[in-house]
């Protein structure tokens, strides 16, 4: 079976499993969300990795600039274990500035760190940036932040494996053999 076939395991209080198709759904909710609110921004920042996909998507929807500011908390086991949170010292963007009204975009809000620091980064490295926005798939409760737009608050806080983790622990020679699993 491909990814886009394959059963989803069940979901529970612990573990929220995500298809391929509930991820675009979710994202698709995320724009109507944003574009209701009537907020205009200049630029999409997608946090990488996790806002990649949600910021690529936005970012096309919105006919709008799309800038890439890596950072990363989880590491080891799969990916699922949190560290200190590392924040790359310049964004990526292929023309114009960091500037204006900013829509910031990740995937998550898990503890609310990285969102709260990143705020922090852009007050201190982009002074042109007028105000930010943030937005989000979801929005656990354990987060010290909360997001102007998230698509779905998460009571119990679960773990989301999301349909492209598959490839965390993948490597080529997995492809090779044509093993997903």
């Amino acid at each position: 079976m491909s990814e886009a076939t394959s059963p989803t395991p069940a979901s529970d209080d612990a573990h929220l499993w995500v298809s391929w198709s509930e991820y675009h759904d979710l994202i698709d909710e995320l724009a109507l969300m944003v574009d209701r609110s009537g907020w205009q921004f200049d630029l999409i920042l997608c946090l990488a990795r996790g806002g990649l996909r949600v910021g690529d998507q936005l970012s096309r929807l919105f006919d709008v600039p799309l800038a890439i500011l890596a950072t990363r908390s989880y590491r080891g086991g799969e990916g699922m274990e949190r560290g200190t949170l590392d924040i790359a010292p310049a964004i990526t963007l292929t023309h114009g500035a960091v500037a204006g009204r900013v829509l910031l975009v990740d995937d998550l809000v898990d503890s609310g760190v990285t969102l709260r620091q990143v705020k922090i980064h852009l007050n201190k490295h982009y002074p042109d940036v007028k105000s930010v926005r943030s937005a989000v798939l979801w929005h656990k409760a354990v987060s010290c932040e909360t997001p102007d737009y998230a698509v779905r608050f998460l009571e119990n806080s679960p773990w989301i494996h999301q349909p492209f983790e598959i490839w965390d622990t993948m490597r080529p020679t997995d492809i090779a053999r044509g093993s997903r699993d």
